[in-house]
């Protein structure tokens, strides 16, 4: 077994997975696995920076990993940065924070590389016949992937939850005309991916990411958050579209009380559904398998 931390910093969160891997029999112990809304992208469509409130906040959160990483003796770690920190002019002020706090400085990666992480943490333990459809959307960005054991095809694109909420501002409710706004753009995305990765060969949709796993919940009718009970759940395209259009015809306050629902994504779930439920009918998937483990679990087989 080999000790490993990996980081996950993304448009919206940021995320910590202290486990031991074993890469002889493809065993992963979870140790220690957590979760903070940072919003690190904020603003960043828009003035192409990230916010100095929005770094603080960040950097906050990465003194809470090292005591963690340290509690654990951890004897690797890898941070990978994904969107926001790939679109911002001063992604260098980022990069600094990062390793005076943590020791290590986060990889801004790709986002091919980005969808190969997402697809061996999702299909590790899945065995289904063919090829997968591996979808994982962010706060800024949704990454697609085809393969079986191995990726054939991978594509990035700019359409994520937080993306899309800052880019169009659904109301409460969101408008017809707020709606058409993001399916426009999430269309035009999917026709951007379906040039290069097949979306409509594999029978087998896997979703990733916490608008995914988030809409899960709610299908579910879950009391509270339940990892376990999330964690592989088939979610058919009929329970996605009632979610859907309950987060979008829904308040604020409506939102807030959905027991299951982060205050952080309580402003962004609307438009991460959308997506989702706009993958399902252009690749006609009758549902799709939730999956816990992501990126996240990628980077820790990475490093081991």
């Amino acid at each position: 077994m080999t000790r490993v931390a990996a980081i996950d910093c993304g448009t919206n969160s940021i995320r910590l997975l202290v486990a031991d891997c074993d890469p002889e029999t493809g065993e992963l112990v979870d140790l220690d696995r957590r979760m903070t809304i940072v919003r690190l992208g904020q603003g960043v469509d828009r003035t192409g920076r990230l916010a100095p409130e929005a770094l603080e906040r960040t950097f906050a959160a990465c003194r809470e990993y090292a005591a963690v990483i340290k509690e654990f003796g951890a004897e690797r770690l890898r941070f990978v940065a994904t969107s926001a920190s790939r679109d911002a002019e001063n992604r260098d002020e980022f990069v600094r924070g990062v390793l005076d706090i943590l020791g290590v400085e986060p990889e801004v990666i790709t986002g091919d590389q980005e969808a190969e992480f997402s697809f061996t943490g999702a299909t590790k333990e899945l065995h289904a016949d063919g090829d997968y459809l591996v979808v994982d959307i962010g706060g800024g960005s949704t990454e697609f992937v085809v393969g079986s054991r191995h990726v054939r095809a991978a594509r990035s694109v700019d359409v994520g939850c937080v993306r899309m909420t800052e880019r169009h501002h659904p109301g409460d409710p969101a408008t017809p005309e707020q709606i058409a706004a993001i399916r426009a753009d999430v269309e035009a995305a999917l026709d951007l991916a379906e040039r290069t990765v097949p979306l409509r060969e594999p029978r087998t949709l896997v979703g990733l990411a916490g608008s995914v796993t988030t809409v899960a919940a709610i299908a579910l009718d879950l009391k509270a958050y339940d990892s376990a009970a999330i964690h592989h759940s088939r979610i058919s395209y009929e329970q996605v579209r009632a979610v859907t259009e309950r987060l979008l015809a829904s308040t604020h306050e409506e939102r807030t009380a959905i027991p299951v629902l982060h205050p952080g994504r309580i402003d962004v779930i609307a438009a991460g559904a959308l997506v989702l439920l706009a993958v399902m009918e252009r690749t006609g998937a009758r549902e799709v398998v939730v999956s816990e483990h992501d990126i996240l679990d990628g980077i820790a087989w990475s490093i081991a």
